[in-house]
């Protein structure tokens, strides 16, 4: 039988109402404490997304974010203001389960609700707004310390109380490497390639990595880290 990874959930928010940075919507700051996430396929009750083209979606419907990397932040003064979950926009907040433990396509039952690992956060200029501080997004790309997707398998209703547990493994690579694949500055055909044949690699992450071998060069992120000029 294998053990919980985690004995308990240490918080769950959802919501959606958004609000602006610099003329910009974002549900970032929306979320809110629940006792329970009632989970769907697609959506988790009173929770959305402003920007549903690069948020939300089969394979992003819950995200997790450890809750011990707002002290490592705090640490590296990337706050002008002391902030803590869920600033981040998580769903899930957990305390002793980060981005090296956990791996593309791992399977995990959270409660009733069975999901899988589909990829790290992308960080993205709204971060950068949301801490004041135009180098957050960047330094949570070179950090690693992003947190992570789950589509879901099996729908249903998450309580606070709930442990989580490992069902399945279906790859070796963890988060955090997943990480350092796809954001390494020099480019890799053979580590894209291996990425990308990940079981349960979300597919926009596939389609980019994909691209890249065809045009044998990384896309710019400028854009997405630090929004327009």
């Amino acid at each position: 039988m294998i053990k919980p990874m985690v004995e308990r959930i240490s918080g769950l928010y959802a919501g959606d109402e958004s609000r602006l940075f610099d003329g910009v919507s974002s549900m970032i700051d929306a979320k809110q404490l629940r006792q329970q996430l009632v989970v769907g396929v697609l959506t988790v009750e009173g929770d959305s997304q402003s920007d549903p083209k690069h948020h939300g979606g089969t394979d992003r419907v819950l995200h997790h974010f450890p809750r011990e990397h707002y002290g490592l932040y705090r640490r590296w003064d990337m706050m002008t203001s002391f902030k803590d979950a869920p600033a981040m926009g998580e769903n899930i907040s957990t305390v002793g389960l980060d981005e090296t433990m956990v791996n593309i396509g791992d399977i995990l039952s959270i409660g009733e609700v069975i999901v899988q690992v589909t990829q790290p956060r992308s960080p993205c200029f709204k971060l950068n707004h949301q801490f004041s501080n135009t180098e957050f997004a960047l330094a949570m790309q070179t950090s690693g310390l992003c947190g992570w997707f789950y589509r879901i398998l099996t729908p249903g209703v998450i309580n606070l109380s709930d442990d989580i547990s490992l069902v399945e493994r279906h790859s070796d690579i963890s988060v955090r490497h997943a990480m350092e694949i796809y954001f390494a500055t020099e480019f890799n055909a053979a580590s894209y390639n291996r990425l990308a044949c990940c079981e349960g690699l979300a597919q926009s992450w596939v389609t980019s990595l994909q691209r890249r071998l065809q045009s044998k060069k990384i896309e710019p992120w400028e854009m997405r880290l630090f929004g327009a000029e």
